[in-house]
């Protein structure tokens, strides 16, 4: 079974930071975890979902202009997790947090963690 699961997720005051792990299993990831782009995206309420961060197989990051500066992605793949640091937390911030799995030359994400929730107090 294939399973991505977040942690890290909590209440931090603006200007705070706060760091994301996701831990990546199953059969495919056990074998193939460095092969996989690996995606943060978050959903505020109300809003889209939206793509935060992504590491590619070769360790090339990617950031939304939103959090470009501030936040920082990267990958262990001896321990099939990626993580997503985040600085400069602002209430615009507050979100639920996904991490996500696509094959390197897929166009869609086809792994989905379950969410943590990250809240910025202003």
């Amino acid at each position: 079974q294939v399973q991505l699961v977040e942690s890290g997720g909590g209440l931090v005051q603006a200007g705070g930071s706060l760091r994301l792990s996701c831990a990546a299993s199953g059969r495919t990831f056990s074998t193939y975890f460095s092969d996989y782009v690996m995606g943060w995206f978050r959903q505020a309420p109300g809003k889209e979902r939206e793509l935060v961060a992504a590491i590619s197989r070769t360790d090339n990051p990617s950031y939304a202009d939103s959090v470009k500066g501030r936040f920082t992605i990267s990958r262990d793949n001896a321990k099939n997790t990626v993580y997503l640091q985040m600085n400069t937390l602002d209430p615009e911030d507050t979100a639920v947090y996904y991490c996500a799995a696509r094959w390197s030359t897929a166009a869609q994400y086809a792994y989905w963690g379950q969410g943590t929730k990250v809240t910025v107090s202003s």
